[in-house]
């Protein structure tokens, strides 16, 4: 491989065959839809979506919970799509729509957890929050490094506002563990754990590269 390719700013695996395959399915949708609504208003829309699934996880009420954590997400990938059809992309959406995908993130496990009384799971929730606490410290750093140095910046950047150092767990494996922790609600706390484990494996990763490429 290159470098480029074996970077941490690769696209994750599961990510780039996923990505091409979102992007036609929406790219009908985002033309008509860009001319109605604002990139922003959905990015808001789809947060206060996410924030529906961790209330309806704190209830108890993990079906609906699933079907909005879905629809957040499906949400979430319109408002990239239309800025592009409709020429609005800026620099303050993608800082926006990162900020809330950050909130909702964090918000789904907090609303699990304050619904069951369970110590062990209230821990490993916990220790999700600050390996995810890492992990977004160790990519917008790296970012910010890769475009000082113009690392690639430009090909890291694919849809995304800045630089993205992909890490073990990309947007996919997270959808697929809260989707998977939604539906079998007994299995949250060693989802948790794994996902956290995975986290910070990726976390590891990008400070080995930092440690070989930005001395």
């Amino acid at each position: 491989m290159t470098q480029r390719e074996s970077g941490p700013y690769s696209v994750a695996v599961l990510d780039r065959i996923l990505r091409p395959v979102k992007d036609r399915l929406i790219a009908p949708i985002a033309g008509s839809l860009g001319s109605r609504i604002h990139p922003t208003t959905i990015t808001v829309a789809a947060a206060a979506i996410g924030i529906g699934a961790s209330l309806m996880a704190w209830q108890g009420r993990y079906g609906w919970a699933f079907a909005l954590w879905v629809a957040n997400r499906v949400t979430d990938g319109l408002d990239g799509a239309v800025a592009r059809a409709t020429g609005r992309q800026s620099d303050f959406g993608g800082y926006l729509d990162m900020l809330l995908d950050v909130v909702v993130y964090g918000a789904i496990p907090v609303g699990f957890a304050l619904g069951r009384a369970s110590t062990s799971l209230s821990i490993a929730v916990m220790a999700l929050l600050a390996v995810f606490y890492l992990n977004i410290t160790s990519w917008l750093y790296l970012a910010a490094l890769i475009e000082k140095r113009a690392d690639h910046g430009t090909s890291a950047r694919g849809s995304t506002s800045i630089p993205m150092p992909s890490g073990v767990v990309e947007g996919t494996e997270t959808i697929v563990a809260y989707a998977i922790m939604l539906l079998w609600p007994a299995a949250a706390t060693a989802i948790i754990w794994i996902l956290a484990g995975a986290t910070l494996a990726g976390v590891a990763q990008r400070v080995a590269w930092a440690h070989l490429h930005m001395r």
